[in-house]
């Protein structure tokens, strides 16, 4: 729908556009540039705000109101994309999420609209952790046949997700360099933009070891698709070639999902599921809390807390001490 632009004049002479559209522009740029915040986290806000204008139209931001908004939440719980999928409690919050930024970024501008505390979000019910047992873990890494490349690659992955705790977008974007398989620890780049160091196990680092043996090219990324060939006579540290051949995250749930059927395990296994694992693991053997939240990456302990009601082993001494027999 064509607009007519209208402009606002501030102290400098200059002239602001306060509509969405032109605004919208500025703020995917300060939340990728400003604040530091990953291109795919700037991507899914300008699809969150996109969503905005097609519910409000291009509208300027004074007309941001209470009961726009409360519209707006309407709308969106009734949502229903081309494929018939309807927006989870959590999309519809990620939503308001982008939506209370914007109104703060705008306030930090001095544009007239609403105050991004009269958003409220949605109550969520965080679902259940799902974690592998020990057993289920050892039956997972054992459905991998390491006789093939590719399946030194598969068991190396694994393994990885499982030592390091690692999300998988994190660990697709490893490079060859990044990884020290003699220390056993490495920085990353994680969530937000922030780095952490990551700790692997002996194992861990000895099929990452096995699986770079069978490679004979000079390509950057630590881990490879293999639907492609590997050229050896070309210019294989390019950037192009390079990109062009990385695993991608869903490949590698694929791939995890894959071996969990082979194992015959019966739960819904994904990469974030030997997360979980890895975190749960570490709590059941002892470790607290706060080292856990670091090795995760969590900026609030309050996320890292949903292990402990698996994991408290006191929870357990409580109820043999306190739970009476019944014969």
């Amino acid at each position: 729908m064509a607009r007519t632009t209208v402009t606002t004049s501030n102290f400098d002479g200059e002239t602001d556009s306060t509509y969405l559209s032109d605004l919208i522009s500025d703020f995917i740029e300060y939340v990728e540039v400003e604040k530091g915040r990953s291109r795919l986290t700037a991507r899914n806000y300008q699809l969150y705000m996109d969503r905005l204008v097609e519910f409000a139209g291009d509208i300027p931001a004074k007309q941001i109101t209470p009961e726009l908004v409360r519209k707006y939440r309407l709308w969106l719980n009734r949502y229903v994309d081309e494929q018939g999928r309807e927006l989870s409690t959590i999309t519809q919050g990620y939503h308001l999420i982008a939506l209370r930024s914007f109104l703060k970024y705008c306030s930090r501008r001095d544009i007239e609209t609403i105050n991004a505390d009269l958003i409220d979000l949605p109550k969520v019910h965080r679902q259940q952790v799902s974690f592998l047992t020990a057993e289920e873990v050892a039956r997972l890494f054992d459905s991998v046949d390491t006789g093939t490349d590719v399946g030194k690659r598969d068991k190396a992955i694994l393994e990885l997700l499982f030592s390091g705790g690692m999300r998988v977008s994190e660990l697709c974007n490893l490079n060859r360099d990044n990884i020290n398989l003699d220390r056993r620890e490495f920085m990353i780049r994680g969530k937000g933009g922030k780095d952490r160091p990551i700790f692997i196990s002996q194992t861990a680092a000895d099929k990452i070891e096995d699986y770079l043996m069978t490679r004979t090219d000079n390509l950057k990324p630590l881990f490879l698709n293999n639907s492609r060939n590997v050229q050896t006579d070309i210019d294989d540290d390019s950037v192009d070639a390079s990109e062009a051949r990385r695993l991608t995250s869903r490949s590698v749930q694929r791939l995890v999902a894959k071996y969990a059927r082979d194992a015959g395990i019966t739960k819904h296994v994904t990469p974030h599921t030997l997360r979980h694992s890895f975190a749960t693991d570490l709590l059941m053997n002892g470790a607290d809390l706060r080292s856990v939240q670091s090795m995760l990456g969590h900026a609030s302990i309050s996320t890292t807390q949903i292990y402990t009601h698996v994991t408290d082993p006191h929870l357990k001494e409580t109820h043999d001490k306190y739970q009476s027999e019944i014969v």
